[in-house]
């Protein structure tokens, strides 16, 4: 199992309407979720700063593959053409990144 940690910009005045969304995901991008062997999804908010932080644990064997099978997703991407316009990426994240993975620096079970 693989923890995993991103962090991305939310727009202020989307705030209310991310909030809406993610209060009633929908089923099939729920599901393409829980295929792609990702569990314990968590997006937390963190204002003043406007910054989503998520946390997941990858329990497959290839997540390029199972994220790429994500992406490949029609529900998945009408899903993420919905909420990108409330995201603001970071200007430091890595090419090729929407979301700005993070480094796992402490654990403790």
């Amino acid at each position: 199992m693989q923890r995993i940690g991103m962090v991305i910009g939310v727009r202020p005045e989307k705030i209310a309407e991310y909030k809406r969304l993610h209060a009633a995901v929908w089923p099939e991008v729920l599901s393409m979720i829980s295929a792609c062997n990702i569990r314990n999804y968590s997006i937390f908010l963190k204002e003043p700063e406007n910054l989503l932080f998520s946390f997941f644990e990858y329990h497959g064997n290839d997540y390029a593959a199972d994220m790429a099978k994500m992406a490949a997703d029609p529900k998945t991407q009408e899903w993420w053409s919905v909420c990108m316009p409330c995201q603001a990426p970071l200007d430091t994240r890595k090419k090729g990144e929407w979301w700005a993975t993070m480094e796992e620096v402490f654990f403790h079970a």
